[in-house]
């Protein structure tokens, strides 16, 4: 008789969604203030990522609208290659966001361990990811933050897109001009300052594939100085082993998405034409573009599933370390005593199920998400990436622009982003001599 009490309460499927609703699983991902872990339905027994952010972490890095915003531009996007929003819903303590499960690691992790990948390889994810910044432009998204830790594999090879945490809505009648994003991978008209729009992920996706196929970036530099002019001003470089890595016409390819002019830029004409350049383009005349979106092709790499494409130290670490550890709670009734900034948190980022709700945009009515805020560095926590990072780098500034979006300027510090990898550790540099090719 004195077991009844802990028997678990039932669960209300058909109320809100809330934490109550899953089973926690293993973490796999850790960032500034939250987390990443696998989580099961409890109803439907999908396995799903849930990133949560622990609010008043939140409020103190001053990221409120920029968790918001992220919310907020994920519930209008679906698509085969982007790692969806699901459900979104808080507690007392947390924000949390439930995307679809990637279990084949990002591809930052797969790089470090290959070096490099083969030309087919990195073809297939090129097409899969134009097909998803296609779906993004045409809905007026810019990602902003392109680089192989956001693109993550699923357990069949396919690539998607995380990681929305500065991706903003854009307007060709008002060019964006905040430098945002990850250094390395920035298009020369960010550094310029000059104005923006879309043409700057198709930019982003030149320097991946590149990355990708030879082990190393385009333009490199040991100070952001440095790094600035290689890519305003230097000239495109191939190893000198490029023709038996890569064929004419992906060289070709890569020269066409790394153009400085966006009008000349491979992808970037208007009104959906750059997509069907890029298509037709002698690179991808392999790819079967009506089946591609369906998933039905076999991708090139398929993950061992056996092992852990993440960083596992994360599940030791929660095991271990963690003197909170997240469990579902009910929600306090009294929230009258809230700051503002919680306040926000509690009113804007609303409750969201794909089960029992459409998807809409809040765009163009977001200007009151406003932050004098620093903000953000992100690296992929939208989905289970080796090692995902929530926003709040403290070394990134940031300002309120007047559409209530967030511009981020460049790290003030010399992060050498050219010869560190994403947990800022050195790269392994590889001296080689290159050659120019036209």
């Amino acid at each position: 008789m004195g077991a009844l009490c802990c028997r678990p309460q039932p669960v209300d499927f058909d109320g809100d969604v809330n934490l109550f609703h899953f089973v926690l699983l293993r973490c796999v991902g850790k960032g500034a203030f939250g987390k990443v872990r696998v989580v099961q339905h409890k109803q439907t027994r999908e396995l799903y990522a849930l990133k949560y952010i622990n609010k008043a972490k939140c409020v103190k890095m001053k990221a409120v609208a920029n968790i918001v915003q992220e919310r907020r531009l994920l519930e209008e996007i679906d698509h085969p290659f982007v790692v969806n929003l699901r459900y979104a819903f808080q507690d007392d303590e947390n924000c949390f966001f439930v995307l679809d499960l990637m279990l084949g690691g990002d591809l930052r992790f797969h790089l470090e361990r290959l070096g490099s990948l083969p030309e087919e390889t990195v073809r297939y994810y090129v097409a899969e990811i134009s097909s998803a910044l296609s779906f993004l432009h045409e809905n007026r998204i810019i990602h902003r933050d392109l680089k192989p830790d956001n693109i993550l594999l699923d357990e069949r090879g396919h690539a998607h897109i995380t990681d929305f945490n500065i991706a903003v809505h854009y307007s060709e009648r008002r060019l964006l001009t905040g430098v945002a994003g990850s250094m390395a991978y920035m298009a020369p008209e960010i550094l310029a300052k000059r104005g923006y729009t879309y043409t700057i992920d198709w930019w982003s996706l030149g320097v991946c594939a590149y990355e990708l196929i030879f082990g190393r970036r385009p333009f490199r530099g040991k100070t952001n100085s440095d790094l600035t002019h290689s890519i305003s001003k230097d000239p495109l470089r191939y190893p000198e082993d490029a023709e038996s890595r890569c064929s004419r016409a992906g060289l070709q390819a890569l020269k066409g998405l790394l153009d400085r002019d966006p009008a000349r830029r491979l992808g970037c004409k208007p009104h959906g034409e750059g997509f069907q350049e890029l298509r037709r383009h002698p690179w991808f005349r392999t790819i079967d573009w009506d089946t591609l979106d369906t998933k039905e092709q076999t991708a090139p790499f398929i993950p061992d599933s056996k092992k852990a494409n993440f960083d596992a130290s994360h599940e030791l670490e929660e095991l271990l370390l963690e003197d909170n550890p997240l469990k579902a709670k009910p929600r306090k009734a009294n929230q009258d005593n809230l700051s503002v900034e919680m306040r926000q948190m509690e009113e804007q980022f609303t409750t969201y199920d794909f089960k029992k709700m459409q998807r809409r945009s809040y765009y163009p009515n977001n200007q009151h998400i406003i932050s004098t805020v620093t903000a953000t560095s992100s690296t992929g926590m939208g989905g289970v990436a080796s090692r995902p990072v929530t926003p709040g780098d403290p070394h990134c500034e940031s300002t309120a622009g007047m559409n209530g979006t967030i511009d981020h300027s460049i790290p003030r510090t010399t992060g050498e982003y050219n010869e560190m990898d994403s947990r800022g550790a050195p790269m392994s540099k590889v001296s080689m001599s290159e050659k120019d090719y036209s």
